[in-house]
């Protein structure tokens, strides 16, 4: 398999490692930047470097556009207008509703698949790229309402093979998601970090110690001005929305500590403990893959609605692969599903969609 990285930092040049050593591919690669491009070649990230996107996405089979937010776009045409007719495109940014809404043509929905890995590190750049930054990390994949079942599926694929676990969801889903829980905590770093600042005055030296709740409180606070800059504005309605929200949580507290019902508060602090719990907890689904096959017609769009319909749900698919008709008119999708019962709402969910479907039983 043939692979293009285009931007090679922190999260590209990981991408080539993985693709690499875990899937043996040939990984080609572009950036701006000639001298991380060649720091990219010393550390074996890339198998070729290329001055071009055009020479970079040659032949690839999948097109990994990885940078800040704000140059996805013109990035992600680039990518579409360069590469061939049967290369799936994705990206790696945290939002996805302006970048699928200025795609420039059919063609291009078709073949593009957003995608936003949630994994990264304190650090960035090449030198901290690593081959195992993906290992069980979830990995989204936001498909327009007529991405290519083929190119879908490859990609979930090749996901899946970078030891990453593929979820689809939806690009309304998907931004509002990230706004509550990646874009949300860096706000309230800077809000908390500013209070702090203003509330203990400019008088470093009779300023009392910060402890371990603030440092880990405002740990993202101001974090990289270029990168969030674009990211808070490409998400901004979303965004907003949740800091309205988050007021009136925080009007709400006041008015319980003014209350003085203590038994109210510590039923308070009980509930968000729960809470974090809940959402922290992995809710992984073991048990033996159950099989299910869904007749489909083939046209683009159709396995992007039945992974979005499974992703809304919760439901994880392990492996999938698409068999075609001879007429080339219809097919079959079959998707494997961790545990009976998992089986058994995923067949439901997608009869909901209206698709006939059948459990074929274990897959091992």
């Amino acid at each position: 398999m043939r692979i293009a990285v285009l931007g090679v930092g922190l999260i590209g040049g990981s991408i080539g490692l993985a693709a690499r050593r875990r899937l043996g591919a040939e990984v080609a690669g572009f950036d701006p930047d000639a001298e991380t491009l060649e720091r990219a070649l010393e550390r074996d990230v890339l198998d070729a470097a290329h001055p071009s996107i055009g020479e970079a996405v040659d032949g690839a089979e999948v097109v990994f556009c990885a940078a800040p937010v704000g140059a996805l776009p013109a990035l992600v045409s680039e990518a579409l207008a360069a590469s061939g007719d049967d290369a799936a495109i994705t990206d790696v940014g945290s939002t996805k509703r302006g970048l699928i809404a200025g795609l420039p043509d059919a063609r291009s929905r078709e073949r593009f698949i957003g995608g936003h890995p949630l994994a990264g590190a304190e650090t960035s750049g090449i030198d901290n790229a690593r081959d195992d930054l993906f290992e069980g990390a979830r990995w989204y994949l936001v498909p327009t309402e007529s991405s290519s079942g083929l190119l879908y599926d490859r990609l979930h694929r090749v996901i899946g093979e970078l030891a990453a676990r593929p979820l689809a969801i939806d690009a309304d889903t998907h931004d509002r998601a990230m706004a509550t829980v990646s874009h949300l905590p860096h706000v309230i770093a800077n809000v908390l970090a500013a209070e702090a600042a203003h509330a203990l005055g400019d008088d470093s030296d009779r300023a009392p110690e910060v402890g371990p709740s603030f440092r880990d409180t405002t740990r993202v606070a101001g974090a990289n001005p270029a990168i969030w800059t674009d990211i808070f504005a490409s998400n901004r309605d979303a965004l907003a929305g949740e800091i309205d929200a988050v007021v009136e949580r925080l009007r709400g507290a006041a008015e319980l500590l003014r209350s003085g019902d203590d038994d109210a508060l510590a039923e308070w602090h009980r509930g968000a403990q729960a809470d974090r719990r809940r959402l922290l907890e992995a809710e992984l689904v073991g048990g033996e893959l159950f099989q299910l096959r869904v007749s489909v017609e083939n046209r683009p769009g159709t396995v992007a609605e039945i992974a979005v319909g499974l992703g809304r749900a919760g439901v994880n698919i392990e492996d999938m692969a698409l068999y075609p008709a001879a007429d080339m008119r219809t097919g079959a999708v079959s998707l494997w599903i961790a545990g009976a019962e998992e089986a058994a709402r995923a067949a439901a969910v997608v009869r909901e969609l209206g698709y006939t479907v059948s459990t074929v039983g274990g897959g091992g």
